[in-house]
């Protein structure tokens, strides 16, 4: 991104300035200039495109680990007041509807657990279904995954995945309200029939970490962790059913805009006013599908914890916290003095609750909403906690967010030659696809300590933990 066309507010965030007679709202960008100059340009078109579009309330804007997307760029973030004409987009949520991050603390040391590592390895490749279109042992009836899309988490803890202490630490209590079943798809549920309890490819992981650093001793106490302590971040979302819904409604929403007279300045931004009949149609289709992502990582948590138990039959898996990078979600939030209802689109960026916030469980209210930032195979995540300044309507960085596209890294790198390269660093890597591996090398994304240290220095959250591979389970 040439950084020129920007001026800096402050040296970690910038401001897009209009042409004369622009009409659009503020662009506003979280980053370093390293960060930035990282970007491709397309990021700053696309989020110019999101800030024309209408009942935009404040500023359009990307976090740190922003890259293009389909419509908003990832790691977009924008707020839609629904009494002012506000629009619902599909392009502002992304096709892999509530993509999100299950993170489990254990009682386990490295030290203790290295012994067994290569076997749980196994074991947990054997266990876990992943990869592209992989089905699982769970078979629902239509029936039955309608109960799914109305109760979420909850359906999973129900039928025996997991208790209903998981629960308390997922967002919305593991169930979203709003959810039309009958909005989706026969085609999306039929993509979903054999998909529950399933990881994905790409870039979904099932990752065994060692906490290797605590920045925040306050914190991460009261998050349950310490130095040497092996974690599990279980990142997946909605599955076939939620592309299918994302596919389905690009379709509807563009008819809608076009039948209303909205300027879509992209096409891929297709949108309706949320209170529109297409607009509520894809929120009670959208609500849907977040509950099938809920479900889905309820069920892997299980799955996860009864593998655990095979080899360290000690063990305990406790859930950390639950939260989705690919969601709109109505909340209250503070604009210009007032308190205003919004539904804040977030592609590829989480939400980050501030301390006090009235939503988040007791044990975490008085230091603030955990945040996982997923780096890539090899590399490293960080946990960290929504900040005091509640800024970008409490939202921040989701992941290390890609430097180069899929087909670029396969032309720089070999699956099974980084999967050996990664083993002498002592990663083990289990995956399907040596395609996917390659795609997915630690190169092709931006370097994640830096996201996590310029999402911190923005002011969007602070970091706790810093978290090593050294399991990750792939499609």
């Amino acid at each position: 991104m040439n950084i020129q066309q920007l001026l800096a507010v402050h040296p970690y965030l910038w401001t897009l300035p209009k042409a004369q007679g622009q009409k659009r709202a503020e662009v506003l960008l979280y980053g370093n200039q390293v960060l930035l100059e990282s970007m491709d340009d397309k990021v700053l078109e696309q989020i110019a495109n999101v800030a024309a579009l209408p009942g935009l309330i404040g500023a359009a804007m990307t976090m740190p680990d922003a890259h293009w997307g389909y419509g908003f760029p990832i790691g977009g973030v924008a707020a839609f007041d629904a009494e002012q004409g506000g629009i619902i987009s599909a392009g502002g949520v992304g096709f892999d509807i509530s993509c999100g991050i299950r993170f489990l603390r254990s009682n386990l040391n490295m030290h203790d657990a290295v012994p067994q590592l290569e076997r749980l390895a196994d074991r947990l490749f054997a266990t876990i279904p992943a990869g592209v279109g992989e089905e699982g042992h769970i078979r629902l009836t239509p029936k039955e995954l309608d109960q799914v899309l109305l109760a979420g988490a909850q359906w999973a803890v129900k039928h025996g995945y997991g208790s209903a202490s998981d629960l308390e630490y997922v967002e919305e209590n593991g169930c979203v309200s709003g959810a039309v079943p009958d909005n989706v798809s026969e085609l999306a549920k039929k993509r979903q029939h054999g998909e529950m309890g399933t990881l994905g490819s790409g870039n979904h992981y099932l990752e065994v970490q060692l906490v290797e650093r605590i920045y925040d001793q306050t914190t991460a106490h009261a998050f349950g962790l310490y130095e040497g302590q092996l974690v599990v971040s279980i990142h997946c979302g909605s599955r076939g059913l939620g592309h299918q819904i994302g596919t389905d409604y690009l379709v509807m929403l563009a008819k809608a805009a076009n039948r209303l007279g909205i300027h879509l300045p992209d096409r891929e931004l297709a949108c309706a006013p949320i209170k529109s009949p297409e607009g509520k149609q894809y929120l009670g289709a959208m609500n849907a599908a977040i509950n099938c992502a809920l479900a889905n990582r309820q069920i892997l948590t299980h799955l996860t914890r009864e593998t655990f138990a095979e080899i360290y039959p000690h063990a305990a898996l406790e859930t950390l916290f639950d939260i989705s990078h690919n969601t709109c979600k109505e909340e209250t939030h503070t604009v210009d003095g007032k308190s205003k209802r919004l539904f804040v689109h977030r592609k590829g960026a989480t939400r980050a609750f501030a301390p006090g916030h009235r939503r988040l469980p007791a044990r975490y209210r008085d230091v603030g909403q955990p945040v996982i930032i997923g780096g890539s195979m090899g590399t490293g995540s960080y946990v960290l906690v929504g900040a005091d300044t509640n800024q970008a309507f409490a939202s921040c960085s989701h992941g290390a967010g890609r430097a180069m596209s899929r087909n670029q890294a396969l032309k720089h790198w070999d699956g099974r030659r980084l999967i050996q390269e990664l083993l002498q660093q002592g990663v083990l890597i289990r995956t399907r696809s040596m395609r996917g591996a390659a795609e997915e090398a630690p190169g092709a994304y931006k370097d994640v300590d830096q996201v996590a240290t310029v999402t911190e220095q923005a002011g969007l959250a602070r970091r706790v933990a810093f978290l090593r591979p050294k399991v990750c389970i792939k499609g």
